[in-house]
């Protein structure tokens, strides 16, 4: 296994990919099977990455490659967005494109109060908020509703 430090062109999100050659994550990539977890964005990029040097007695110090030092703050940060989000998931119905219309039977008490999610354009979402019914758009990657393998 050859594991890849990649980045998305979209959101400049950094993060692994774990393949068996690099000809088949070559081949991933032209068929769009490599996508970034936090955007779903299909445009993937290798990063450049160095090995890690063992040096003997030589060189004490640990020779790390300049782009793990630019992605050591932002990967927490997006290994605790990806975790809220599968909590979202996990503790919400998906409820598709009813979302305006099953928010106010939940708002005005006509179904059982849950936590929902789903689809509605900006003009439904401009409603619910008239009504005062709270709502928060959230785009969750495509990639965390489907079985990770």
């Amino acid at each position: 296994m050859i594991v890849f430090d990649l980045q998305c062109l979209s959101g400049q999100h950094v993060f692994e990919g774990w393949f068996a050659s690099e000809s088949d994550f070559q081949v991933q990539c032209q068929r769009a099977l490599v996508e970034c977890p936090l955007c779903g964005d299909v445009q993937v990029v290798k990063q450049l990455s160095a090995p890690r040097l063992n040096l003997g007695r030589i060189g004490q110090a640990e020779i790390q490659p300049s782009a793990a030092l630019s992605t050591d703050v932002s990967r927490p940060l997006q290994e605790s967005w990806l975790e809220a989000a599968r909590q979202i998931l996990k503790n919400t119905e998906d409820v598709g494109e009813d979302f305006a219309q099953e928010a106010r039977r939940i708002h005005y008490g006509e179904s059982h109060e849950r936590g929902i999610r789903g689809l509605a354009t900006l003009v439904q979402t401009a409603s619910l908020i008239k009504e005062g019914i709270s709502v928060m758009p959230l785009a969750l990657p495509e990639i965390l509703k489907k079985t990770l393998q």
